[in-house]
């Protein structure tokens, strides 16, 4: 019997407990400070925002607590302190908007493209393109057509187009022996462009100018870049329709808010700094 009446004692303690555990919510206050109160949700927004930091990441859980509580007790009392101006009114509330902005998107950005979705925007992006000439080329460049003559005679009369990029070009590429790697046209500046799409493989170009300088190019090779297969460029149409659907959903709800523009503002009252002091 005295056994029996230990554990029901026992199990009538420990019952509340567990409800005690379970009740507890973000609103749940861990402290106060001068009655100003700290929540378990407030903790929680610290440690997701500080979930980065290896340091906090070696720490267990007790030490965690006390740490970030000490942390939110320290910020209370001398927030109490400070002086609730018309700035400090300002930024608490492009911070309240920006947080509930935030919270918006995130339910957006919750549903993740369908394989439809991912589909229909990789035929809109490839379904009619055609492979796309690559160069493979090196360049030399001089700051006027005279050294670029010059070192065009040079290479005319068998100098090495490397070791002459290396001395004499003053492009990021002249330690590299002036090579470019691979390029497609439309990431060239046009006359750049347009002079290695008229060249023959191995084929050293007479001097061009561009806004750069002026280059001798030399074009190595020329290759086809066909279309990539869906699966290679997956990741990056999933993510192109995520943002697609984001940037159409703030334009919705841009569109249906009621917008009323204050006339009268001079642009210039965006210099008066001392408006914030105001209380």
């Amino acid at each position: 019997m005295l056994k029996t009446s230990i554990l029901a004692a026992l199990l009538a303690t420990a019952l509340p407990i567990a409800a005690m555990a379970q009740d507890k919510g973000a609103d749940t206050v861990v402290a106060t400070v001068d009655g100003t109160p700290i929540t378990l949700g407030e903790m929680i927004v610290m440690k997701e925002a500080a979930s980065q930091d290896p340091q906090m990441a070696e720490l267990g859980d007790g030490a965690l607590y006390e740490m970030m509580l000490d942390q939110l007790i320290q910020q209370t009392a001398v927030a109490a302190a400070g002086k609730e101006s018309a700035g400090v009114r300002a930024q608490l509330e492009i911070q309240r908007r920006n947080t509930l902005a935030a919270s918006a998107i995130a339910e957006v950005a919750k549903a993740q493209p369908t394989d439809q979705e991912i589909q229909a925007a990789y035929d809109g992006l490839f379904a009619q393109a055609e492979p796309v000439t690559e160069y493979s080329a090196a360049h030399i460049l001089v700051d006027s057509e005279e050294k670029a003559r010059e070192i065009k005679a040079e290479l005319d009369g068998g100098a090495d187009f490397g070791t002459l990029a290396e001395q004499s070009s003053t492009g990021p590429s002249g330690p590299n022996k002036g090579d470019l790697g691979w390029f497609a046209a439309d990431q060239m500046v046009k006359p750049f462009a347009d002079a290695v799409a008229g060249m023959d493989k191995g084929q050293i170009s007479d001097p061009v100018q561009t806004e750069f300088g002026w280059h001798i190019i030399k074009l190595n090779d020329t290759r086809l870049r066909d279309v990539p297969p869906l699966d290679q460029v997956r990741d990056q149409i999933s993510q192109m329709v995520l943002r697609d659907k984001v940037q159409a959903e703030i334009q919705r709800l841009t569109a249906a808010a009621t917008v009323e523009k204050t006339e009268g503002i001079d642009p210039a009252w965006l210099s008066k700094t001392d408006l914030l002091e105001a209380e």
